[in-house]
């Protein structure tokens, strides 16, 4: 049961009342909704952010050791060159009947970066983008359109209608008991889960089912894949002729200057670029292999937002500052530093908490069953009082500092000393005066 008496009702919070009743859901992103951390006392808006710092409606100033804007800014918030030179991209026109030059250039230079590919088309979103590299993927493989993945791949039906089979599809790659509601039931029994790692289950499902002809994996999933993971997929798709798509909408700029798939040694077909290559912008990109991109002249994949100027010009820039200051040595630098003060303080308090390898993004993974969301809960609750918003992962920036982190391992040294004290003794849950975190799915 809350302990009602401490709880103080933000005006985040208010706000996201009155949002709750006119937009499904509260707003347009599952992975910002307040129930996901410590609803009744989440900041859930913002004012204004910089760098890693975050103000709320009520001027409370955080930093963020959580999202990042769900790992988009991997520059940092607000970052300096990059808006003053989309300010002036901005006064001299963003969308016109003539297209954007700008949109060429960043072809080019993705072209560039991915060597062996030969063509890019370009969205707007991470979700949109995938769908647009199925529906390239399909018309090579007419006879052979399903599916077998691996991860999280967006919201898109091709995707949830996995659900479809069983409700449990999605379990560990999306969240529990996601339904299908809306989602067209002719997709029943063409999209296939294989877990990360595990080549076996992928080798029976294509055994089991010859109309998988598409292979989609995140290049990375909190964790690096196995080497030998790696090469089956590799050998598994050029026996069988299959095509390999690699989700980099995470991974993508962060171990390296373009996909990670590289330095894993995947090799695709089709390359997704998301999140990081326009540091808040919205722009996605879809790098193929000739073979592919050549259909996309026969399917008609188009819309209006998808040639704006903005978004080819932040990722053009921000590639720039990302091998300008090779950004990704310093989110290795600084993963570093928490993964390692995350085991430090786990041991010394004998928590049975693991951590991630992948560093630009790391998770911590509690094994306390039930109760991982109340430890969760409490650790949220108690580090926003010292003025850091967090969660079980984090998306490491530029603009994190190793000052910063040590102030937040401090706090966060303190805090779980008493979880584990709460924990010996059964009373975390009466420390707790907000609504347990849940990543359920559902209206509020």
């Amino acid at each position: 049961m809350v302990n009602k008496k401490k709880i103080r009702v933000n005006n985040g919070y208010r706000l996201w009342l009155e949002a709750s009743k006119i937009i499904p859901g509260g707003n347009s992103i599952l992975s910002k909704r307040p129930e996901r951390y410590a609803s009744k006392i989440w900041p859930t808006y913002f004012k204004k952010a910089k760098g890693c710092e975050i103000w709320d409606l009520n001027n409370k100033k955080f930093y963020d050791f959580a999202q990042m804007g769900i790992g988009v800014s991997i520059l940092g918030y607000s970052n300096k060159e990059l808006n003053n030179y989309i300010k002036k991209k901005i006064d001299k026109g963003i969308s016109t009947t003539l297209n954007s030059y700008e949109e060429v250039d960043l072809a080019k230079k993705l072209l560039k970066l991915n060597p062996g590919f030969n063509g890019v088309k370009f969205a707007r979103s991470g979700g949109e983008a995938m769908a647009v590299a199925i529906r390239l993927a399909r018309s090579l493989k007419i006879n052979n359109q399903y599916i077998a993945f691996s991860g999280y791949h967006g919201w898109f039906d091709w995707y949830l209608a996995t659900n479809l089979q069983t409700k449990n599809n999605l379990n560990e790659h999306l969240i529990p008991g996601l339904d299908t509601v809306g989602v067209d039931k002719k997709l029943k029994g063409s999209i296939y889960p294989f877990s990360y790692n595990k080549t076996e289950e992928l080798k029976k499902l294509i055994k089991k089912n010859k109309k998988i002809g598409i292979i989609v994996v995140e290049s990375a999933r909190y964790d690096y894949p196995e080497k030998q993971f790696v090469k089956n997929i590799n050998k598994i798709c050029k026996e069988n002729n299959l095509i390999l798509i690699c989700d980099e909408i995470t991974s993508g700029f962060r171990i390296n200057g373009t996909g990670a798939y590289k330095k894993i040694g995947f090799k695709p077909d089709i390359v997704v670029y998301g999140k990081g290559l326009g540091n808040g912008f919205p722009i996605t990109a879809i790098v193929a292999k000739k073979k592919i991109i050549n259909k996309a002249q026969k399917s008609f994949i188009s819309s209006s937002n998808w040639s704006e100027r903005v978004g080819f010009c932040a990722a053009l820039k921000t590639i720039e500052i990302l091998e300008k200051k090779k950004i990704w040595k310093h989110l290795d630098i600084i993963g570093k530093q928490i993964r390692e003060g995350w085991l430090k303080i786990f041991k010394k308090y004998n928590l049975k908490i693991s951590v991630s390898n992948f560093l630009p993004l790391l998770t911590m993974k509690l094994n306390y069953g039930s109760k991982n969301n109340l430890i969760l809960t409490y650790y949220t609750q108690e580090m926003l009082k010292k003025n850091f918003l967090v969660s079980s992962s984090i998306y490491i920036s530029h603009t994190h500092s190793k000052k910063i982190v040590k102030r937040y391992l401090y706090e966060s040294d303190k805090i779980f000393k008493k979880i584990s004290i709460l924990l010996k003794h059964k009373k975390i849950k009466k420390e707790i005066y907000t609504n347990i975190r849940t990543d359920a799915f559902k209206r509020i």
